[in-house]
């Protein structure tokens, strides 16, 4: 059943959005060897901008807000607990009317890709290096993004 909220939407820049009261995701992120590296969601191919890849998230419910919106969202799509991560800062993509917020968070235990338990919104899910994230299609909205995130993710 779909909540209230489901459905798409547009925005002051004319922009069409899934989630009519906006919607918000999760970048879990952790220190690698060349920088930080970013867990991300190969975005099934049947989705929204299919075939690309970005944050795990969805439309936000009525009076939800983005960090536990972001955080259902990750336990829907890639089995993570709230206890598995911590909170950091969140990015706000305001596109008038609607829009994305971006929740940061760093895992509290070793999470490896290959154990996480996709739905059928992932066609998969690894770490990516920020430094390499040209090699992947991005999403167009996590992609647009980055400049924001990039100062959040780099001390």
């Amino acid at each position: 059943m779909l909540a209230s909220t489901d459905g798409w939407t547009s925005c002051a820049l004319g922009h069409r959005h899934w989630g009519r009261a906006g919607a918000a995701g999760l970048l879990v992120h952790r220190a690698g060897d060349d920088g930080p590296e970013l867990l991300l969601q190969h975005r099934a191919v049947w989705s929204h901008h299919g075939g690309t890849w970005g944050t795990p998230g969805g439309a936000l419910h009525v009076g939800e807000s983005a960090e536990h919106g972001a955080l259902r969202e990750v336990q829907e799509e890639l089995g993570l607990l709230p206890q598995d991560l911590k909170l950091g800062p969140a990015s706000v993509d305001d596109h008038g009317g609607w829009s994305y917020t971006t929740v940061l968070a760093r895992p509290v235990r070793r999470i490896e890709a290959a154990d996480l338990r996709l739905d059928g919104e992932s066609d998969g899910v690894a770490w990516i290096a920020l430094g390499d994230l040209v090699s992947v299609p991005l999403h167009p909205g996590f992609e647009a993004s980055l400049y924001r995130l990039h100062d959040l993710l780099v001390p």
